[in-house]
């Protein structure tokens, strides 16, 4: 009797795990730094300016090593470009597990697209543009944070209301003979 209890007290242990834990157990805790024990959405919202701060970084030093026009030339560009393709493939889980935790709410997963594309599309405008100024590459690198922001606090407000009910089928139409 006793023999098989390991397997009941190891099947009451997984099931008592939330899906959210179970889908961010291989999370790097250095995209997430503060949610990687929470939901999924907590994390990707944590990782989407996490991850683009660490990129900015990078090609703030690439830029300070060969300057705003040089820091693409040749392999210059090399780290931003390695940093970007890495946080791609790292952010894939909290936002898969974000949008599993939202598939009630539509609109949250819209705005959870939403996000991630902004996310790429600011992290592609990483690179200076030919004849930007310093000051210029500056102001529009930072942008994205309001963005982030915004998509961030309407996503954490959808998540706060209930999900509206399913609309309840209507009986079918009786047929007039």
């Amino acid at each position: 009797m006793y023999r098989y209890a390991w397997v009941i007290v190891l099947f009451a242990a997984a099931s008592a795990l939330s899906p959210s834990a179970l889908a961010l157990d291989k999370v790097d805790p250095y995209i997430c730094p503060t949610q990687t024990q929470g939901s999924g959405i907590d994390c990707f919202l944590e990782a989407v300016p996490q991850t683009y701060t660490m990129c900015r970084h990078i090609k703030s030093i690439e830029i300070i090593e060969f300057g705003l026009a040089g820091a693409q030339e040749g392999v210059h560009g090399a780290k931003t470009e390695y940093c970007i393709d890495k946080h791609k493939l790292l952010i894939v889980r909290p936002y898969q597990a974000a949008l599993r935790e939202s598939a009630r709410k539509k609109e949250m997963v819209a705005g959870l697209r939403k996000l991630y594309d902004a996310w790429l599309d600011s992290l592609i405008k990483l690179v200076p543009g030919p004849g930007e100024t310093d000051e210029a590459y500056k102001q529009r690198v930072v942008r994205p944070y309001a963005e982030f922001n915004d998509e961030i606090h309407a996503i954490r407000t959808l998540a706060t209301t209930p999900a509206a009910p399913a609309p309840k089928a209507s009986p079918p139409a009786k047929k007039k003979k």
